[in-house]
């Protein structure tokens, strides 16, 4: 009597092989998906803009917030009495004002800058109040003074270094300064990158934005891309460890090509 033949082992671990194989197939699909919805998603901008119309009034002060955390970053004041006028920025703390010195050991005043010059860490920043223009008058008129560059000042720079959770950031402030009047801010801007410089006058800007790089220290960039991926075939993933051959062989043929 003829017994029945039993069923191939072969065949069986052939099924489970072409199962786990399957299975492989399917994470890997699902993987690059979402590898490639996260490519998709647009590029955060680094550099985080704020328009504003805010009038600086006699005798009051504008406190601005730059990144809106809910601490003052710097202050701005007007004082005229109609013979003395005085137009002024502060920085708390370990924050500073972009300047320079009038003369040798002489008084620090805030720069007027203009759209395009860089604000950084090359740049001269000094913490605590900071003339942007004053004038003087003698009661009998017979004697007269002014200093800084803020006299009639249209849309001009202010540069700020402040701190994000102990870092340090670079920003500005855009103002118009008629002479003896009130001025106006008009809108202020910081890069989201510590340490790294930012253009007056620039609202927007992302990771590779062409002549944007900086290498100061502190500087840094997250989720580097590299230059020439090289990215597997799903059929390779699904082969796990007897694919990796292939790939190898493939990324030669290519470099040979």
């Amino acid at each position: 009597m003829k017994r029945s033949p039993r069923p191939s082992r072969t065949s069986v671990n052939l099924s489970a092989s072409v199962h786990h194989q399957l299975s492989m197939y399917a994470l890997a699909a699902g993987a690059a998906g979402v590898g490639m919805l996260a490519l998709a998603q647009p590029v955060e901008a680094k550099i985080i803009y704020t328009p504003a119309d805010i009038p600086i009034l006699n005798n009051t002060t504008v406190q601005l917030d730059l990144n809106q955390d809910g601490y003052i970053d710097l202050q701005i004041g007007f004082e005229y009495s109609g013979r003395n006028l005085n137009l002024w920025a502060s920085a708390y703390q370990k924050n500073g004002i972009m300047g320079y010195q009038s003369h040798k050991k002489g008084r620090w005043l805030a720069s007027a800058l203009r759209a395009c010059d860089q604000i950084g860490p090359k740049g001269r920043f000094r913490h605590g109040r900071d003339v942007m223009w004053s004038f003087f008058e003698t009661v009998s008129g017979s004697s007269k003074g002014s200093a800084g560059q803020w006299k009639n000042a249209k849309n001009r720079y202010l540069g700020v270094r402040f701190r994000i959770y102990g870092k340090i950031h670079y920003g500005w402030v855009r103002l118009s300064t008629p002479a003896f009047r009130p001025g106006v801010v008009t809108g202020y801007a910081y890069e989201t990158i510590p340490g790294k410089s930012i253009i007056a006058g620039k609202t927007h800007g992302k990771p590779n934005d062409p002549g944007e790089e900086d290498f100061s220290p502190g500087a840094s960039l997250s989720t580097p891309i590299p230059d020439t991926p090289q990215p597997a075939s799903l059929g390779m993933l699904a082969l796990g460890a007897k694919g990796v051959p292939l790939w190898r062989r493939k990324e030669s043929v290519g470099a040979t090509q």
